[in-house]
């Protein structure tokens, strides 16, 4: 059957210049779920967020592309332990949201895939308080389920002919991917660069692609439909995932509450259950 067709390849800008995105619209995902409360220790002495600094308010959370699954529990159990209170998510890629928050989106808290984008908030003082790790991830190759063009390796990915698929370096699965390269001494030849983890993954699991580095998590939740592929240079690329209350969050409290749950047990309990690894 022949594959299915993909814009021209382009060849691969020098590792000096930043890779050029092929962006796909990001349409902010949100997420309404149950509700819940409770006191947050984390909250400043008279925010907002009810009676006493109760976590009974709303709270709107920018969360990395590749957190999706994992905080949409994680707002689930939060509402539940916490009555009356409401999350709402609003999942992309870590650069997108950096860039909504800088240019004054309402959010309470972030949750980016790496420190660097959680370091440009901090360096526009948009942050409340201080950020906390709260997990690392590796990235992966993924190939379709059928591994169509018999890939093994990384250095297979970058076969003439082969349709491997990344993030943009600006995105941090794509500056991940750029330090394995490196590490690796390969020069990947991307036909596509993509806005966020999510959409390079859905390349591969359709067939668009025939290989995309991703995070090992997101491989592991897309079940049998793409197939996993370990990368050894992987462990110089481990991405860390911080997250931290807003400066403008419209109930501190609340927010404060949230970054504490994401941070404590249960937080690491889903983390951990999902893949993901300890800070």
């Amino acid at each position: 059957m022949p594959r299915p067709a993909l814009a021209p390849r382009r060849r691969a800008a020098p590792r000096s210049a930043p890779r050029s995105v092929a962006r796909s619209a990001v349409v902010p995902v949100a997420v309404l779920l149950f509700t819940a409360a409770c006191g947050s220790s984390g909250a400043p002495a008279g925010d907002a967020g009810g009676p006493d600094g109760a976590a009974d308010g709303s709270v709107t959370v920018f969360a990395a592309a590749s957190l999706r699954a994992s905080f949409t529990d994680l707002a689930a159990r939060f509402e539940e332990a916490h009555p009356g209170a409401d999350v709402r998510l609003n999942v992309a890629g870590s650069s997108d949201l950096v860039t909504q928050i800088i240019e004054g989106a309402p959010a309470d808290v972030f949750a980016p895939a790496d420190t660097a984008s959680m370091d440009r908030v901090e360096a526009a003082g948009l942050l409340r308080g201080t950020a906390v790790d709260i997990a690392t991830n590796t990235l992966r190759l993924a190939v379709p389920s059928d591994n169509p063009a018999d890939i093994a390796s990384l250095a297979d990915a970058a076969r003439p002919g082969v349709r491997t698929v990344v993030c943009a370096e600006q995105v941090p699965c794509g500056a991940a991917a750029a330090r394995i390269e490196e590490a690796a001494g390969i020069d990947l030849d991307p036909v596509s660069e993509e806005s966020s983890v999510t959409d390079v993954l859905g390349k591969v699991a359709s067939g668009e692609a025939d290989a995309g580095l991703v995070y090992a998590t997101d491989i592991r939740a897309a079940g049998d439909t793409v197939l996993g592929i370990d990368v050894p240079e992987a462990s110089d690329a481990v991405t860390t995932y911080p997250v931290a209350a807003l400066a403008d969050a419209s109930d501190p409290a609340t927010a404060q509450a949230f970054v504490d749950f994401v941070a404590g047990p249960d937080g690491r309990a889903v983390l951990g259950a999902a893949g993901f690894g300890a800070p």
